[in-house]
């Protein structure tokens, strides 16, 4: 329990007791003078009342119920409650090849908006998870950094197309060196990456980006998509197609799916390898695989206004007031 002082401002409130007391002691006073204007000392125990030792009490019974009254209003120890709860908590960081082969449409629409289907519906399935997303060709950058803002992952995704890098290739060292950066206070079993390529124009950097991985503690499930009889590359001039790609003899390139160095990368470092060419299969058997690496994550959640005891001080108030009207023997509340 952390405590916390409540409506602090009410502690100006407070400011109320020397004035409360004040006309306490100016009301003894004054009553003490008029007996005496009214009869001679020696007289008074004849003609009033003899007060009780108790009812002298009563001035200071007035400030202390004043003064818990007070404490009952700012909520003077109230406190916020810290619940721990048992979460399992992944980071994931999603890395999304955008090699203009990814342009192929062996799979409809392309396989790049298959790609970016499989981590939007895949999020769509997520509850705890931290995402981020890397795109990757012949260099990588960051999109989005670790967050559990889905909405603001589906936004970024929406834009991410093949021009985003000019360097073209596939290079898969560059991609996990920069989720390495970004999973630097992550703990090893928490830490996946989902590296969804076609897998075509690999630049041999797979061992370079497998023992960064093990070394990180990090765990790739890769994801082909695209088959392997393959599509030519369309290539687009401001959002307009312009052709497909060819060779140096004018002949149309067919771009297919290569596999090995995916299932290579997922298999050393603890992943899988799924095959994304069905979109339902791929987001479930994905799902799969980030539970099975999940982590058992202590977390500690605090309230500010799930503690209260302001009751317990307004029962005191209330008990001194009580006593104050009890023990008067006229009821009329005179000191």
């Amino acid at each position: 329990m952390n405590w916390y002082l409540g409506n602090y401002w009410y502690l100006l409130l407070l400011l109320l007791l020397p004035v409360i007391g004040y006309f306490i002691i100016h009301y003894i006073r004054w009553k003490s003078k008029r007996r005496n204007v009214f009869a001679e000392e020696r007289f008074q125990d004849v003609l009033f009342e003899k007060t009780s030792g108790f009812a002298k009490l009563f001035p200071v019974l007035y400030l202390l119920g004043f003064l818990f009254l007070i404490f009952s209003i700012i909520d003077l120890l109230g406190g916020k409650e810290e619940i721990s709860v048992q979460q399992n908590v992944n980071s994931t960081i999603f890395v999304l090849d955008v090699s203009n082969s990814m342009n192929a449409q062996d799979i409809q629409p392309s396989r790049l908006e298959e790609a970016k289907n499989i981590i939007i519906n895949s999020l769509q399935k997520m509850t705890n998870d931290r995402v981020g997303i890397i795109v990757f060709a012949g260099d990588a950058y960051s999109v989005m950094p670790l967050s559990s803002d889905y909405s603001a992952a589906e936004t970024y995704l929406s834009g991410i197309e093949t021009s985003v890098i000019q360097n073209q290739g596939t290079d898969f060292l560059k991609p996990i060196q920069i989720a390495a950066q970004k999973f630097k206070n992550i703990t090893k079993g928490s830490r996946n990456i989902v590296l969804i390529s076609d897998g075509e124009d690999n630049e041999d950097h797979e061992d370079e980006a497998i023992n960064l991985a093990k070394k990180e503690g990090i765990r790739v499930t890769t994801i082909g998509v695209g088959t392997e009889e393959g599509a030519p590359i369309p290539e687009y001039y401001f959002g307009q197609l312009m052709g497909y790609k060819s060779d140096m003899y004018g002949e149309t390139v067919v771009s297919k799916l290569q596999t090995k160095a995916l299932k290579n990368i997922a298999n050393s470092t603890g992943g899988n390898y799924l095959d994304g060419n069905n979109l339902d299969n791929a987001i479930n058997n994905l799902i799969t695989e980030l539970h099975k690496s999940s982590s058992s994550t202590k977390t500690t959640i605090s309230s500010q206004s799930a503690v209260h005891y302001y009751q317990y001080f307004l029962a005191v108030s209330v008990l001194f007031f009580f006593l104050i009207y009890l023990f008067n023997p006229k009821r009329d509340f005179n000191l």
